[in-house]
């Protein structure tokens, strides 16, 4: 089990971004699993494991919070953190009615995603 006692999932469209978290947080400790879309993530059968979600807002097909509203509507809730290139006051409000986390500005600070992540043991 790793550092948050919770799988990190990694959805992000870009491979450079997926690549790079998963060799930062497996340095870290973290167990991390990567998507490359939404529907990746919904096809994926994780178990009973605890996940907790680093989702870009913005991706092809079905979107970072049109995840979190269809996982909200099947009773699954887990720690988000979201991360986009483009944020603004009604994203922020949204992303907070939604629950997550944190919500990141692309390019993100790996110190401010390794707190949010910590933070997400307690979630």
């Amino acid at each position: 089990m790793g550092r948050t006692g919770r799988t990190i999932c990694v959805i992000d469209d870009d491979e450079a971004v997926r690549d790079s978290l998963r060799i930062l947080l497996e340095l870290e400790s973290f167990d991390v699993e990567t998507f490359e879309t939404c529907e990746d993530f919904l096809a994926w059968s994780p178990g009973d494991a605890k996940l907790c979600l680093i989702l870009d807002l913005h991706l092809p097909g079905m979107s970072g919070f049109e995840l979190l509203e269809r996982l909200a509507a099947d009773g699954r809730t887990f720690p988000t953190i979201l991360m986009t290139a483009r944020s603004d006051r009604a994203v922020r409000l949204q992303a907070a009615s939604l629950g997550t986390l944190t919500l990141l500005d692309k390019p993100i600070e790996f110190a401010s995603l390794i707190k949010a992540l910590d933070g997400s043991a307690r979630a």
